[in-house]
């Protein structure tokens, strides 16, 4: 029987992945047929027959495990301090949406699969407390139509425990985030709890608005917009 370790990382916007580790199991040797001995000229070569193949390709991919995030689980928020115009105290516009998709390769030692992980946000799917100011976010800031996606591809799991245990984590997922076609490294603060094959966490992460190129919006009716984008992602995983 193969010895597993659970193993949680996450992703997003995403991003907390649970997966596990696997000794791999030792492949049959291979096996080669009884050569009969020339009957013609000695010069003739002895007939072989290949091995047989074994049952993993090799060890390293055997212990890969695939981890997916399904839209309306977890939650992908923004949130930027405001004042507005008429009221006392700032308080944060927040816009959120649970069309969020993705799937992370891992292997054993925690080291992530680049070419085959990713998560994506549906940036046409914000909403706050205000339609108008969705309306104008969509048109003037994160211009979705044009850009409907944001893209994380998680390069690195800094400080992640193994092997893992039942009960809190926290680690730093450092990786590439794509907002209107430009790319910019991101590195999250992810805390979360893992029981049994299930883990539940959030990752947090600030920029300012300069940093992805988005112009810092400027409308009547507010007075004034801190330049901190707060990006959360509320995240439940199960290994498959």
């Amino acid at each position: 029987m193969k010895h597993t370790k659970l193993f949680f990382v996450l992703t997003l916007l995403a991003l907390i992945v649970i997966a596990c580790s696997a000794e791999p199991t030792p492949a049959p040797k291979p096996t080669t047929a009884p050569v009969s001995a020339p009957t013609s000229a000695p010069t003739a070569a002895p007939a072989t027959t290949k091995p047989a193949p074994t049952t993993a390709p090799t060890a390293a991919a055997s212990g890969d495990v695939r981890v997916v995030m399904k839209p309306g689980i977890s939650e992908a928020r923004f949130r930027v301090r405001e004042q507005l115009a008429g009221v006392n105290l700032p308080s944060d516009a927040i816009g959120a949406t649970k069309n969020i998709s993705g799937t992370i390769i891992g292997k054993p030692d925690g080291t992530i699969v680049q070419a085959q992980s990713k998560f994506r946000v549906d940036m046409r799917t914000l909403v706050s407390d205000q339609d108008r100011r969705d309306q104008f976010l969509r048109r003037n800031v994160i211009e979705s139509d044009q850009y409907p996606f944001a893209e994380f591809v998680p390069t690195e799991a800094k400080g992640f425990p193994l092997p893992i245990k039942d009960g809190d984590i926290a680690f730093q997922l450092i990786g590439d985030l794509t907002i209107r076609n430009v790319t910019k490294s991101v590195t999250w603060d992810v805390a979360g709890k893992v029981t049994g094959n299930k883990g539940v966490g959030t990752a947090k992460t600030s920029f300012n608005f300069a940093y992805f190129n988005i112009t810092q919006p400027r409308v009547p009716l507010v007075l004034s917009i801190e330049d901190n984008i707060k990006l959360e992602v509320d995240v439940t995983v199960e290994r498959e």
